[in-house]
């Protein structure tokens, strides 16, 4: 007789999420960025329950970000356990995982673990780069946008740093130690301000058989200032303070390719680079479901109301830079910045308190505290209302604010240590390649 083959096909369930069942509201927060955890801390205290869904377990401090990419910090100094932050709350009930579509009809978010059931759904899912539909670049190029990425620019940095110090092909030396950016927005200024540190700090002393000069930096902007959300003034202090430090600075120039060995712009120019950061815009992260309707299509953001709610839909809500609140003072939304989503989040925690309390809500009104970027050491550029200022006492008041913002004593203290440190001896501690990069 024949053997007979009999093949039974198991179906597996998605783990559940262990989250009790409770007759409190359940609130779903989607992000553990700067408007997520602003909203959980101010809500924490009141009669609900909270979720938090993130894809990563940690907080990240994105201003710091281009630090850890150019060996000025480890990535533990500027991430934070999520579940640290509410460890002392019972209600809180946070999940790894990846939200994936959200059923308005039945109130109910679809994870990578399972659905769950919400009350009320606050979206803070932030933003992603933005490529502009070219897949060349998008392939070829850096991101900076996470911790992963930033430890991805620092490994490439110092293995092209590396492999330059055992050629003496002088072409191939120049291309591994040609460092391009493309945006000069406070990501690029920051990034090109800290390779040009680098450089005079590091290049010299760790790799006697390069010259500093061989280390190029350019700044690629198709705008015509570097900055461009900032007042003149600051634009042209920093345009000089990075002058003056050596970088390339190339206003008015559209990076129209990159092949992995050539960024090639509009008008045909051409840049030999093996490290190619682009940092040129951002569009939002929105989460599938909601129909397009409530989206602003060129900036993927949810349009929302004065009370954050997303327009024409009832309990959901949408903060940071996800959500475009039309205002008389900002027409075009408020600036895709930490603030705002500060704000946001506390408010919108304010008003929900309020709503479960059957109080009237108040409408969001944004407080500008001023903007900042760093160039360097003892450089800086701040607007605040009409003032502008730059240089030493600019620097201490952008390390101050940072220091303030970051989540966590701990990590507080090591990035003032990691600080002061770099600033006496001029070193980076952190140059180490501990997962070497390899582009796909």
């Amino acid at each position: 007789m024949g053997s007979l083959t009999v093949v039974v096909l198991l179906r597996y369930k998605r783990p559940t999420m262990n989250i009790p069942s409770s007759e409190l509201p359940r609130i779903i927060v989607i992000g553990g960025g700067f408007a997520g955890i602003a909203f959980i801390k101010k809500m924490i205290k009141a009669p609900v329950q909270i979720v938090l869904f993130d894809k990563h377990n940690y907080h990240t401090f994105q201003p710091l970000l281009y630090q850890v990419s150019t060996a000025g910090l480890e990535p533990d100094s500027i991430a934070y356990p999520l579940r640290k932050i509410f460890r002392k709350h019972d209600d809180f009930h946070f999940r790894l995982a990846t939200v994936e579509h959200i059923e308005v009809a039945s109130k109910e978010v679809h994870t990578s673990i399972g659905n769950l059931s919400f009350d009320y759904l606050v979206i803070a899912t932030g933003t992603r780069t933005n490529y502009f539909g070219n897949e060349a670049i998008e392939k070829n190029s850096m991101a900076m946008k996470t911790v992963p990425q930033a430890l991805n620019i620092r490994s490439l940095m110092l293995q092209n740093i590396e492999e330059a110090d055992q050629s003496d092909d002088a072409q191939k030396r120049k291309r591994l130690l040609n460092f391009v950016i493309a945006g000069a927005g406070p990501t690029g200024v920051e990034l090109a301000g800290a390779l040009s540190e680098f450089r005079k700090g590091i290049l010299e002393n760790d790799y006697p058989e390069l010259e500093e000069e061989e280390m190029e930096i350019h700044l690629l902007e198709g705008g015509d200032k570097v900055l461009g959300p900032m007042s003149d003034t600051s634009s042209k202090k920093a345009q000089q303070f990075l002058e003056n430090m050596g970088v390339h600075i190339h206003l008015n120039t559209m990076v129209n390719d990159y092949d992995g060995t050539t960024v090639t712009t509009k008008d045909g120019t051409t840049f030999e680079t093996a490290t190619f950061i682009w940092a040129a815009g951002v569009t939002g992260a929105p989460v599938a479901g909601i129909a397009a309707a409530h989206l602003v299509e060129k900036q993927n953001r949810y349009k929302v109301d004065r009370y954050n709610r997303i327009e024409g839909l009832e309990d959901i809500f949408a903060l940071g830079d996800i959500a475009l609140m039309e205002t008389e003072a900002f027409p075009k939304g408020h600036p895709q910045v930490a603030q705002p989503a500060l704000q946001q989040g506390k408010h919108l925690a304010n008003n929900l308190q309020k709503h479960l309390k059957q109080q009237e809500m108040e409408p969001f009104t944004y407080f500008d505290k001023g903007t900042m970027a760093t160039i360097g050491r003892n450089r800086a550029v701040v607007d605040f209302k009409k003032m502008r200022f730059g240089g030493a006492f600019a620097w201490l008041l952008w390390m101050f604010v940072h220091l303030w913002f970051l989540v966590g004593f701990r990590n507080r203290v090591v990035t003032f240590f990691n600080w002061t440190y770099n600033y006496i001896n001029y070193d980076r501690a952190a140059r180490l390649i501990i997962r070497p990069y390899k582009n796909r």
